[in-house]
């Protein structure tokens, strides 16, 4: 393979060429890094690069290679989102709070991941504690679109999102809270999915809001996430939401076909919140599973309107939990000659967390303290309920849930920095899913003036296997998934 196929083939396809033996893991390691080293300068996708390990541990799997054992992913390079614990390896959150924190063990993910062969090249920017839309909120600045440089890649996950579309690696790994795979994946034009909560191991993820964190796979297409989803998934012992059901072959139909398959399409999922142009895209696509024999049907999810402000309660209100462990005596940052107790914890944190984390624990605590906690956190505890039988509903009547994955496509870098409102509007058709814990991917869906659009598709609880099979489908009918940007040293 050429430099420029290395860095736009999918994971299934180098797989096949280290079996081959026509590249080996070192040559395919370096061509990922030597794109890290030219494109990240500009697009800032990834905050550590393990150059030297990588090496290592592509020469250990060419050894595998060489003697016929290892196994699919074993040679294939990926990128970690810094949320993910790492042995010996910086773990940062991209905030200062724990700027200089290595842990000494790996996230469940990381070591399934490092079991199964894959190289891990380096860790991904994010916002801040994965609270963000934009990848605008992290310590370590900005992280751009490869699309357009000056537009965001999405949030939180976006570093992930960008190196994945910019060809630094085939593999990355994301977390989802309120969408936060499956946003970028569609602003960046990548296959995303985020996983049933319970599906993957939550252990060594940093957390933000714990009923809805959710790890997954960010690829360039829903073969190489079934892939990825695999070898992450199962039961863990360490993690108590960790869930204790079988792990199917994740490829085993997926080029099955499709028809007869009943796809719900939202009508709240179509409001004025939804661009124009992007509404076309989604349904565009639609018209695509119809052809491949898929029959549309009309569903409501009347509590969609309520996930927004159901969701900024709960979420703030479990990260103001989270984050209270942050307070300059046991780990992460400590400010500098603390008067008293008080000055310490209030100075730690209020140095240590950015404003947006900040604004989210304020949120969250007021939403827990007494006197507000029934109107506040209770009242959106009974409306997830609610939210959640919708989707029981409308599983009555279809197998698969289609819409958008976002409103629209990559806005401007800085334009909603200074409104969070707009900002939480970018979640508006994703996290209603976390809510009910369900399973969602977004896969390519087109251009619009250059940008991609995102197709989400939600499933049943731990029915990723007809998920990843409808994206298959529409993949192979398709060639968003092939489109690629630019690269910024050629179009800067």
């Amino acid at each position: 393979m050429s430099p420029n196929e290395l860095s736009t083939a999918t994971a299934v396809e180098l797989a096949a060429a280290l079996r081959a033996k026509t590249m080996s893991a070192v040559e395919l390691t370096q061509a990922c890094l030597a794109t890290i080293a030219r494109e990240n300068p500009v697009l800032n996708a990834a905050i550590t690069v393990c150059g030297e390990q990588a090496i290592e541990e592509a020469t250990a799997a060419d050894t595998l290679l060489r003697r016929g054992d290892g196994g699919t992913l074993t040679g294939i390079p990926l990128l970690h989102k810094d949320i993910f614990c790492t042995r010996d390896v910086a773990t940062t959150c991209a905030s200062r709070m724990l700027e200089n924190f290595i842990p000494p063990y790996d996230a469940t993910v990381v070591s399934r991941l490092r079991a199964a062969g894959t190289i891990m090249l380096g860790k991904t920017n994010m916002d801040e504690f994965a609270m963000g839309s934009s990848t605008e909120t992290s310590v370590f600045g900005e992280t751009r679109n490869p699309w357009n440089i000056h537009c965001v890649p999405g949030g939180s996950s976006g570093g992930t999102a960008a190196a994945v579309a910019a060809g630094f690696t085939p593999l990355g790994t994301g977390t989802d809270t309120g969408g936060s795979i499956r946003q970028p994946a569609s602003l960046c034009g990548i296959t995303g999915l985020k996983p049933t909560y319970g599906r993957v191991s939550r252990l060594g993820i940093i957390a933000f809001a714990s009923s809805l964190d959710q790890a997954g796979p960010m690829t360039r297409t829903a073969e190489d996430a079934a892939l990825m989803l695999q070898v992450m998934s199962g039961l863990d012992p360490g993690d108590s939401t960790s869930a204790d059901i079988e792990v199917p072959d994740f490829r085993a139909n997926l080029g099955d076909p499709i028809s007869g398959l009943k796809i719900g399409i939202p009508k709240e999922y179509f409001s004025s919140s939804l661009e124009p142009r992007v509404a076309a895209s989604i349904q565009a696509a639609l018209v695509e599973l119809e052809r491949e024999g898929a029959e549309l049907v009309d569903i409501d999810l009347p509590h969609t309107d309520q996930g927004i402000p159901t969701y900024y309660i709960i979420a703030p209100a479990e990260a103001s939990a989270n984050l209270s462990r942050y307070d300059g005596v046991r780990f992460g940052y400590r400010c500098e000659a603390p008067t008293d107790l008080n000055d310490l914890y209030e100075r730690s944190r209020t140095e240590g967390f950015g404003e947006e984390v900040k604004r989210r624990i304020l949120v969250g605590t007021y939403a827990l303290s007494t006197g507000f906690y029934d109107a506040y956190f209770k009242k959106a505890q009974q409306v997830r309920r609610l939210i959640s039988e919708d989707f029981n509903t409308a599983f009555e009547t279809c197998d698969v849930i289609a819409g958008p994955a976002a409103p629209g496509v990559a806005f401007g870098l800085g334009t909603k920095t200074t409104d969070p409102l707009a900002m939480y509007l970018e979640d508006i058709y994703t996290l209603s899913v976390n809510l009910a814990g369900l399973p969602g991917i977004s896969v390519p869906a087109g251009l619009l003036d250059g940008m991609p659009v995102g197709l989400q598709l939600i499933g049943r609880a731990f029915d990723e296997a007809t998920l990843l099979r409808v994206a298959h489908r529409f993949q192979l009918r398709t060639d968003h998934h092939l489109a690629r940007p630019v690269p910024t040293a050629v179009n800067p």
